[in-house]
């Protein structure tokens, strides 16, 4: 029997471990500080922050379901709950949901926290959960959640607290899936968002499109003393030296997507610090096994032994970067296999398989663009690599602007950037299984196919954790993408904010920040 569920002894049980391996000390927020450092990071209530994303737009909402931009996710975390939210490894913990139970991993049995409000004072109930999820089914409301949302089969209220879902097929990931910010929880009938009414930490001031959203303090919210922050300014500056500069003037007191070049001019000040995240984000080298010649396996594997992925993670991403072993599980990911040998940079195998390939000498070309971070750097140093053991690539370096539907996944030899995703399903089902829309590399492999399949319905989590492991091996060393490294989140901020941590789906602390930080004179 699958259980999640919202048990006190268990949770206080995993802190006294964590205390008496680390000799860490917890405190309110879920944060462990050493025991002289209690007092000064204790939360407090009071202040005003402004906080620059990345991204803005016109087309900016506040319909959870039509999330697209990082400071959508931001916005919709500030105003809504989920059934589940993420912790610090990415597993499903309790948030609207006080338990989530099933048998066969294809029944759900979920039940909701008592006592709850939305923010024009009506009491959460099941029947707004189920509205909730089934809304992404509804083609007029244009999902960016509709594909997943077709696993659910059926959804229904079975008590004023409880409901029961049925999935398509057997999902062991379902309370991950629902932590995701589309899924967060609406009232049963919505159907038109000029304003936000949630069960989030903040209640909403004022929304324009593209310039701010502004958020003050819900003080009936759910979770008892938080939040801390009186009121939120969420704006957004698209070129990253402009969000360096506000942040540093004072301007703004919390910024994202912070570039590794920068981190030297925030670490140069007394009043500012870098927040690393180390996640699943990584710029792949795509060599299409359906297209010549980056169907031949052994030119793929040349391709390989020629990244130089300890230069990448130094020079490119100035050691913000763990190494990568050219399948999509990093390091970090609770999934990761450390049994797999670590492919290295070796330019005499590279010339071996090379001239086993039979394509010595020919021009090859290669398109790369900044719109997948690092990759114009990667392909250069690839190109003077290559040279030196008679490999000839052309680099084409085309813009930004048009890249991912005119180029991405359209050549034989070209970059891609993966964003973070939650789970190790979702990783390999969207961009390695054969019938994804994003099969990035175009390849087919039944073995790996039927392993993701019978993955997803495992719930022993020792056969799991193996499944995982194969999964990784195959795609090492047959798939015809490169991962060189995994590229880590920085975030800066101004030091009086307090309680700023690491999510791994994105940056600002899994867009999450609003709930966890607190400001100190």
């Amino acid at each position: 029997m699958s259980k999640y569920s919202n048990d006190p002894d268990m949770e206080r049980r995993r802190i006294l471990q964590a205390v008496a391996v680390t000799g860490l000390t917890a405190t309110l927020g879920g944060v462990l500080v050493h025991p002289g450092a209690v007092q000064a990071a204790t939360p407090r209530q009071g202040g005003r922050i402004r906080v620059a994303s990345l991204s803005s737009s016109i087309a900016d909402t506040l319909d959870p379901a039509k999330g697209s931009l990082s400071t959508d996710y931001a916005r919709h975390y500030m105003l809504y709950s989920g059934l589940t939210q993420y912790d610090t490894d990415l597993a499903a913990q309790p948030a609207l949901a006080t338990s989530l139970e099933s048998d066969d991993q294809i029944h759900w049995t979920i039940k909701i926290r008592a006592d709850v409000q939305f923010h024009n004072g009506k009491s959460l109930t099941s029947a707004d959960v189920v509205y909730s999820l089934l809304r992404h089914k509804d083609p007029a409301v244009a999902s960016k959640m509709a594909a997943i949302a077709e696993q659910f089969s059926e959804i229904k209220v079975t008590g004023p607290l409880e409901l029961t879902m049925r999935l398509s097929g057997p999902n062991a990931d379902l309370p991950v899936i629902l932590a995701d910010s589309h899924f967060l929880v609406v009232p049963d009938g919505t159907t038109e968002f000029r304003t936000a009414n949630g069960t989030g930490p903040y209640r909403l001031k004022s929304f324009q499109p593209g310039i701010r959203t502004v958020v003050i303090r819900n003080e009936n919210y759910w979770k008892p003393g938080r939040p801390y922050i009186d009121e939120i300014e969420l704006i957004g500056i698209p070129d990253e030296t402009s969000r360096v500069n506000a942040l540093l003037s004072g301007d703004v007191q919390l910024i994202s997507a912070v570039n590794p070049r920068q981190t030297r001019r925030i670490h140069a000040t007394d009043t500012h610090k870098v927040v690393e995240t180390k996640s699943g984000l990584y710029t792949d080298l795509i060599m299409r096994a359906d297209s010549h010649p980056t169907s031949n396996p052994d030119f793929v594997l040349a391709m390989k032994y020629l990244l130089n992925r300890n230069l990448i993670k130094k020079a490119l991403f100035r050691g913000y970067a763990e190494i990568g072993n050219d399948h999509p599980i990093a390091p970090s990911d609770r999934y990761f296999s450390p049994d797999l040998p670590q492919r290295e940079y070796d330019p005499d195998l590279a010339k071996y398989h090379l001239q086993k390939s039979g394509l010595a000498g020919v021009r090859i070309p290669m398109y790369a663009s900044p719109a997948a971070p690092g990759s114009v750097d990667t392909a250069s140093l690839l190109q003077e690599a290559a040279s030196r053991i008679g490999l000839k690539l052309a680099v084409n370096r085309v813009p930004a602007d048009g890249y991912w539907s005119n180029h991405w996944m359209k050549h034989p030899l070209g970059f891609g950037n993966i964003n973070p995703r939650p789970t190790a399903d979702l990783k390999f089902s969207l961009f390695f299984k054969s019938d994804a829309p994003w099969n990035v590399s175009g390849w087919v492999n039944h073995q790996f196919d039927e392993l993701v399949v019978a993955a997803r319905a495992e719930s022993d989590e020792q056969k799991r954790r193996q499944m995982y492991a194969d999964m990784q091996e195959i795609v090492h060393t047959k798939c015809g993408v490169g991962i060189p490294v995994f590229i880590s989140l920085l975030d800066a901020h101004d030091a009086r904010i307090k309680g700023l941590g690491s999510i791994p789906i994105g940056g600002l602390m899994g867009y999450s920040f609003a709930d966890h930080i607190w400001l100190v004179d």
